[in-house]
């Protein structure tokens, strides 16, 4: 299994953000990693579906933001860790997921998404972009944010 794989630091757009769950970790864990269901409680999500069992090295198809996109998990560390990845419409992605409970000694967990885009269509509008990815892994947080809180 390749390990600590990282967004790529020199991309034209990079956003990393985070918050914490009022959720137990298991439950945020389980509810992101289900990508077959990503649909039912992430609106921005159209369809998902994963070919084989989530390991590295297999991939998953999801449409989202009018984009296809079939990712490839680079990385998975149940429970703390999931790195995917792959180009889509000139852009080459990669996104970095991590879970930890929080240290405060309640069942509360931050999660950290940090992505990163290089292309031809990043270096032509990468302040738009670097908006757009904002904007939208902003919602994808308040997404698993609200879910995950619903379950908990």
């Amino acid at each position: 299994m390749t390990t600590n794989v990282t967004v790529d630091e020199t991309a034209p757009v990079i956003v990393r953000l985070d918050t914490v769950i009022d959720a137990p970790l298991a439950t945020v864990w389980d509810l992101h990693t289900g990508i077959a269901d990503w649909p039912v409680w992430n609106a921005d999500i159209d369809r998902a579906e994963v070919h084989g069992p989530l390991l590295p090295g297999n991939s998953f198809s999801w449409h989202t933001h009018g984009l296809d996109i079939t990712s490839t998990v680079y990385e998975l560390v149940p429970g703390e860790r999931i790195v995917w990845g792959g180009p889509a419409a000139g852009i080459t992605g990669i996104h970095v997921w991590t879970f930890e409970r929080t240290t405060d000694g309640t069942d509360r967990t931050t999660v950290r998404t940090e992505e990163s885009w290089s292309g031809a269509p990043v270096d032509a509008s990468a302040d738009e972009l670097a908006k757009a990815l904002h904007d939208s892994l902003e919602a994808w947080l308040s997404h698993l944010k609200s879910r995950s809180e619903q379950a908990a």
